[in-house]
């Protein structure tokens, strides 16, 4: 599963040859002798240093002056007033309005680096120093504040995470600024990210706008669509089948609009979660592509003639409406258009890649998923003629389990494709749970701000700001996290994938560099006492999840899975009651509960408890665990031109020959996790592995097999089919994709009939046409003792 560190350095090192540097910093302007010397603005507790605010400044504008003013106070013990007009002859800073009335010039250097024609907001910014002045501008309300922001950063200053706890102030006895003369504009113009879920949204703002995320937006990544067609669907059918590309629909549509559209609002079309069909003649004629990582036909060209006939209508009635129409490519509504070649000047488009691997960066070798996601996109590119937003997934994606989830590694070679494609700009949904993302956002804000941010230097310096003495063992802590995501082969996401990166192996390196640090900081009060509680709570997610799985996956000992579940919940219990950013909601108002499914922790652990009972003696008795290691093989691939139609119902299954128990072709596989977890993987950009078979054989001695036996597999992907002593047994009806299901993947099947005494094989074959294959958790005997409801696949 790991590359060596080899074959990384060489990975990275290709890498960073790709990425050529491109920053849009103006040229500084030649330094007076004056503005070389150091400028004292604090020394001792003693500001001589006054802030500059025009007399009515924007909102941002205002909290610019405000927060230089706490920060300063924050590293110094001096708090600079906040004055109108500074005396002569004492240093002083400009912010905003105040800073470009005082050099016309700043405007001159804010307009060379800006956008020239921005859809939304173009920002920039620029800090001077002039004599005894310092001038902090920016281009707009919004980007006066980001001047500040990169003036306290210029000083030490950093926010890896909302609040207190994230902040780092370094202390100076003297403040002071040499030459500076600084101006730089982004080249995005949407950065941001919101809550999702059940995340918690203290702070959120305030952090962004410290790591230069902005408000600018466009719309489009609000679910609309449904809301202006569900009463035209057809008889008995809902939003899903929509005919996109009838004129009436268009019609329809923009008459719902058209109020907001005269009015110049913004307004979105995008479309809901959920996989679309329908039988109109018009987009049958526009499907010419299937779409094999949503397992349907691709409805992206009937969707965009939608959005550009309801364009249409509305420029011709209102052509000066400066109104945008925001579409969403999601669902089998993803990959580019084949016939639309451009759309309409009032549109604009987000992307959205729900289910691309997000563990690897475009054009990784690793993912044929992610080398196929970029060639969309530059398609993409080409038809949005730069009206083309990335929704983008923080890779928070193990849900929800609070284990950390970084994905700056990927971030930050993924960003600089998207400014070289000319892309609109980035929007992020995140659940916040900074457990798991750490500082997934911190690196987002600098990133989409300046493309070619250092993100070693920034990650190095990070360790010393944030845990003071401990920075050596807390860099081998984190480093052993990121280099088990950097090395990974996984390309598939949520909680299955956590056994194929967490391992027992990790989890005791993290033990160790952990026990060093706490050594270093026992003694510890205040921010640095709260940041080492909040890393060991962590990590007693960590481990206690990981021996979750393995009780559950590897060992079938449900009660011991629950044990450490409740541990881990504890934990994330604790963590919540520390700050409520750690965690997805655990606590307060609408809490996780385990009635929300096993794709939650809570549920997961239910499902646990429900499956000890089966073993236990409450509704059934264990007869035998199968063996965790079984026989493997491939057989067919996925057929060219195959198109999904749901679970096979063809009874002629039953007269299919079964593979030979011949070791010839035949490999061991373990059943605690699934097939692409153990290198099993196609050269196929989906991942689909095609017709798989395992087999095993399993000795049950008499007495063993009375009763109701049934055979469990209490986690399978895939459709399935089951064979026990060489006669066919049972079908398994699942549907894909994976994430359609109720998330316990569980197959239960009476064999009650087909066991006997002694020798038994067992053989299953498998169907995998997308993602997540086979089994991951091992499956055993049980004899039921009374009614008990049976899980759906």
């Amino acid at each position: 599963m790991l590359t060596t560190r080899r074959s990384l350095l060489k990975l990275a090192a290709a890498w960073a040859a790709a990425a050529a540097p491109r920053r849009s910093f103006a040229a500084p302007r030649a330094a007076r002798p004056a503005d070389t010397a150091p400028l004292i603005l604090v020394r001792q507790g003693i500001a001589s240093v006054s802030i500059v605010a025009a007399a009515a400044p924007g909102s941002w504008e205002r909290r610019a002056g405000e927060d230089l003013a706490r920060v300063i106070e924050a590293m110094t013990g001096a708090r600079p007033a906040i004055v109108g007009e500074a005396p002569r002859g004492t240093p002083a800073i400009l912010v905003g309005s105040a800073a470009l009335a005082a050099d016309p010039s700043l405007a001159e250097a804010l307009a060379r680096v800006r956008k020239p024609r921005p859809l939304v907001q173009a920002d920039a910014i620029a800090v001077r120093r002039s004599g005894d002045r310092i001038l902090v501008a920016g281009s707009n309300d919004e980007s006066h504040y980001f001047a500040a922001s990169w003036l306290l950063q210029h000083w030490g200053c950093r926010w890896y995470m909302p609040g207190a706890f994230g902040e780092h102030v370094p202390r100076h006895d003297t403040l002071s600024v040499g030459q500076l003369d600084h101006v730089h504009a982004p080249p995005f113009e949407i950065r941001h990210y919101w809550i999702s879920w059940n995340g918690s949204t203290v702070g959120a703002d305030e952090f962004r706008h410290l790591n230069y995320m902005s408000a600018a937006n466009v719309p489009g990544a609000g679910q609309a669509l449904d809301r202006y067609t569900a009463d035209i669907a057809p008889a008995g059918g809902t939003h899903f089948n929509v005919p996109f590309a009838a004129p009436a629909t268009a019609g329809h549509v923009a008459g719902r609009i058209e109020a907001d559209y005269a009015a110049g609002k913004d307004i979105s079309l995008a479309i809901a979660d959920g996989l679309y069909a329908n039988d109109d003649p018009r987009d049958r004629a526009l499907i010419t592509e299937y779409d094999r990582f949503m397992l349907r036909p691709s409805v992206t060209d009937a969707m965009l003639t939608l959005y550009d006939n309801v364009a249409a209508i509305l420029r011709r009635r209102h052509p000066e409406s400066r109104s945008r129409i925001g579409g969403l490519a999601y669902a089998n509504a993803t990959l580019p258009p084949r016939i639309v070649e451009r759309i309409e000047p009032d549109l604009v488009m987000w992307i959205a890649p729900i289910d691309i691997d997000p563990n690897h960066a475009i054009g990784d070798p690793r993912s044929p998923p992610r080398r196929a996601y970029g060639e969309m996109l530059r398609r993409w590119a080409r038809v949005t003629d730069g009206r083309l937003a990335i929704y983008d997934y923080d890779q928070g994606m193990l849900v929800w389990r609070d284990l950390p989830d970084p994905s700056h590694q990927v971030f930050a070679r993924d960003v600089k494709f998207y400014r070289d494609l000319g892309i609109l700009g980035i929007g992020t949904e995140s659940r916040g749970a900074f457990a798991t993302t750490f500082l997934n956002l911190f690196f987002r804000g600098q990133l989409m701000w300046d493309p070619d941010v250092d993100v070693a230097a920034l990650l190095e310096e990070f360790y010393g700001n944030f845990y003071g003495p401990a920075a050596a063992p807390m860099r081998r802590y984190w480093g052993a996290i990121f280099a088990a995501w950097e090395a990974t082969d996984v390309t598939e996401h949520e909680y299955p994938a956590i056994p194929a990166i967490y391992t027992p192996a990790l989890v005791e390196t993290l033990r160790a560099a952990l026990a060093d640090a706490e050594k270093l900081t026992g003694d510890a009060t205040g921010v640095l006492a709260d940041r080492m509680r909040f890393t060991r709570l962590g990590f007693e997610i960590v481990e206690a999840y990981v021996a979750t799985v393995t009780a559950a996956a590897e060992d079938a000992d449900y009660a011991a899975a629950v044990r450490h579940g409740e541990q881990a919940v504890e934990a994330r219990l604790e963590l919540a009651r520390m700050n409520p950013i750690f965690t997805v909601r655990v606590t307060g108002p609408a809490p996780e509960t385990p009635q929300g499914g096993p794709m939650w922790l809570l549920g997961e652990i239910e499902q646990y408890r429900r499956l000890a009972g089966l073993a236990d003696g409450s509704e059934g008795r264990l007869v035998a665990k199968l063996p965790l290691h079984w026989d493997f093989k491939r057989a067919e691939p996925v057929p060219a031109g195959w198109t999904y139609r749901g679970p096979e119902q063809d009874p002629g299954w039953r007269t299919m020959p079964v593979p030979s128990a011949d070791p010839a072709g035949w490999r061991s596989v373990r059943t605690d996790l699934y097939l692409q977890a153990q290198n099993i993987v196609p050269d196929d950009p989906v991942s689909a592995l095609g017709t798989y078979w395992y087999r095993t054989d399993i000795d049950l001695a008499p007495g063993r097999i009375d009763g109701e036996i049934h055979l469990i597999f209490p986690g399978l992907f895939n459709e399935a089919w089951l064979w026990v002593n060489g006669r066919p047994v049972a079908h398994r009806d699942y549907r894909e994709p994976w994430w359609t299901t109720d998330y316990r993947f569980e197959w239960d099947v009476d064999v009650s009939a087909h066991l006997r005494a002694g020798a038994n094989e067992i053989v299953l074959r498998g169907f995998n046409p997308h993602h997540f294959a086979g089994i991951f958790r091992r499956p055993f005997l049980y004899r039921r003792l009374r009614s008990a409801p049976v899980a759906s696949p």
